[in-house]
C-alpha cells in the first residue's frame, strides 16, 4: 500500500472522541480533574464536585482490581461499608456512584444512577440549572455506551440551559464538536466556543495571582484543552473541510497556537506532524514526531502526560506513514500490552512487521527478515481473529489484512507447529538485530 492510501485510511479504525469531561482511566486522572473541576469552576455545583473529590480520595485507597468488585456488590445489596442504606440517596450520592461506576468501566450501572439523579434534580420536563451536572455525566456515559444520538441530546440539552458555559465549563461543547452529524463547519464552530469558555475561564483563574499548587495544575489543564480543542480545528480542516481555500492557513494557525498553549503536550507536535506530512515536509515531520514521543515514552501509562490509546493508535499510522516503522511497532507493542483487544492496533502491528521484513529483504538480511514476517503473521492472525470474536465493522482493514496474510503465506507457507514453537524465541532476535535501523523504505 504506498503513502497516499496509508493517508487515507489513516483516520479509520478506532477512533474515539477526545475525553473532555472530568472522567479518566484510572482513580489518580480522575481525583486531579474532578479536583480541577472543584477548583476552577465558579458554579452552583461545589458541593457535587467536593462531595466526589472525597469520596474518590477515599476510593483511592483500594486497591484498583477490588474497585469494580465492590462498586457492583455495593449497588446491588445497597451497603456501604456493610451497614445497610436507610434513607433515600441523594442526587450527589448518586452522581458520586455514577461517576465511580463509569470510572470502573461499568457504562450501564452508571446510566441509571445517573438518571436517577437527574430525575431528582429535574422533577418536572422542563430543565433546571441544577441538572446540568447530571446531564453532562449522561453525555459522557452514553458516549461510552456507543450511543450518540443520546449523548448529543444529553449535552444539547446542557447546553440550552448553560449557552455561554457560566455554570458548567466548556465540556459540553467539545463533546458535541465531535459528536454532531454535520461536522465541518459544524464542528468548528462548537471547537471554537469551547476554546472561548477555556480561554476566560484561564484568564479568571491567572486574574486570581495564587500559588497553590492545584490552582497551578488547574492552569495547566485549561492550556492543555485548549490545545487539544485547536488540535481538533486543524484536524478538521485536514478532513472534512480540506477543500476550503484557506485550509491550510487555518490548520498552521490552529497548531501555532496549540503549540504556544502547550508546548510541553506531546498532541500539539503529533498535529503539526500530521500538517508536514500532508505538505510533504517528511523531515520536518520526523523531527516533530521525535520530540512528540520523547515527551512521554519513558513515563509509567498512568501518567497524564501519556496521549490516550486512540491518539497513540493515529500515532503509530502517522509513524508508519513518515517511514519511522521501528518508532511504530515499539508504541504498538505499548499498546497490545496495556490493551490486547484492540484490533486496530494488531492490524497496524502486523502491517508495520511486513514494511520492516521488506526492509531487511532489500537489504539481503534474510533469516531477520524472515522471523518479521513470522512476528507480522501471528499479529495479523491475533487481528482477524478478534476482528470475528468482536464482529468489528471495517471491510478495508479486513481485507488488507488477508492481503497481508496470503502473500506471507506464500512466502513462508502454512503455519505449522514449527513456526509456532520457534516465534517465541525469534521475537527477540529480529528486535535485536535490527534495533537501530534507520533506513527509510522507498515508495
Amino acid at each position: 500500500m504506498s503513502n497516499v492510501e496509508l493517508r487515507i485510511s489513516r483516520s479509520g479504525g478506532e477512533r474515539a472522541p477526545r475525553d473532555f469531561g472530568a472522567r479518566a482511566t484510572d482513580s489518580h486522572k480522575f481525583l486531579v480533574k474532578l479536583h480541577h473541576s472543584y477548583v476552577c469552576n465558579s458554579t452552583n455545583t461545589h458541593t457535587l464536585y467536593t462531595l466526589l473529590f472525597h469520596f474518590i480520595d477515599t476510593m483511592g485507597k483500594t486497591k484498583p482490581q477490588d474497585r469494580a468488585h465492590k462498586a457492583k456488590k455495593s449497588a446491588k445489596n445497597g451497603t456501604a461499608n456493610g451497614t445497610p442504606k436507610k434513607s433515600k440517596a441523594s442526587p450527589e450520592a448518586l452522581l458520586i456512584q455514577a461517576a465511580m461506576f463509569l470510572q470502573t468501566s461499568q457504562p450501564d450501572e452508571a446510566l441509571v444512577a445517573a438518571k436517577r439523579a437527574l430525575n431528582l434534580l429535574q422533577p418536572t420536563s422542563e430543565p433546571t440549572l441544577a441538572a446540568l451536572p447530571a446531564l453532562n455525566l449522561i453525555g459522557e456515559i452514553n458516549v461510552e455506551l456507543g450511543d450518540p444520538e443520546a449523548a448529543i441530546e444529553a449535552f444539547q440539552t446542557a447546553i440550552t440551559l448553560d449557552g455561554d458555559g457560566e455554570h458548567d465549563g466548556a465540556e459540553k461543547f467539545l463533546w458535541l464538536a465531535q459528536l454532531n452529524d454535520e461536522g465541518g463547519a459544524e464542528s468548528v464552530r462548537w471547537f471554537e466556543k469551547g476554546v472561548e469558555v477555556l480561554r476566560r475561564e484561564l484568564g479568571e483563574l491567572e486574574g486570581k495571582l495564587v500559588k497553590q499548587p492545584e490552582v497551578q495544575e488547574a492552569l495547566e489543564e485549561k492550556k492543555q484543552k485548549i490545545a487539544s480543542a485547536l488540535c481538533g480545528i486543524a484536524e478538521v480542516y485536514m478532513t472534512d473541510l480540506s477543500w476550503e481555500e484557506d485550509a491550510e492557513k487555518r490548520c498552521e494557525a490552529a497548531v501555532t497556537e496549540a503549540l504556544l498553549a502547550a508546548p510541553e503536550s506531546p498532541e500539539p507536535l503529533q498535529t503539526l506532524a500530521s500538517i508536514r506530512i500532508s505538505q510533504s515536509r517528511f523531515e520536518d515531520a520526523k523531527a516533530a514526531l521525535t520530540r512528540s514521543i520523547s515527551l512521554w515514552k519513558d513515563l509509567a501509562p498512568d501518567d497524564p502526560i501519556v496521549p490516550d490509546y486512540s491518539t497513540r493508535i493515529s500515532l503509530s499510522r502517522l509513524l508508519m506513514e513518515a517511514e519511522m516503522e521501528d518508532e511504530a511497532i515499539e508504541v504498538l507493542e505499548r499498546l497490545i500490552g496495556e490493551n490486547d483487544g484492540s484490533v486496530e492496533a494488531w492490524y497496524l502491528g502486523g502491517w508495520c512487521l511486513h514494511l520492516l521484513a521488506d526492509k531487511q529483504k532489500a537489504k539481503e538480511e534474510i533469516k531477520t527478515a524472515t522471523s518479521m514476517m513470522r512476528a507480522s503473521r501471528d499479529w495479523l492472525e491475533n487481528c482477524l481473529k478478534l476482528y470475528a470474536v468482536l464482529e468489528y465493522e471495517d471491510e478495508r482493514m479486513k481485507d488488507h489484512a488477508d492481503e497481508l496474510l496470503k502473500d506471507l503465506n506464500g512466502t513462508l507457507g502454512p503455519t505449522t507447529e514449527d513456526d509456532e514453537d520457534d516465534e517465541d524465541e525469534e521475537d527477540d532476535g529480529w528486535e535485536d538485530a535490527d534495533g537501530g535501523d534507520e533506513e527509510m523504505l522507498g515508495t
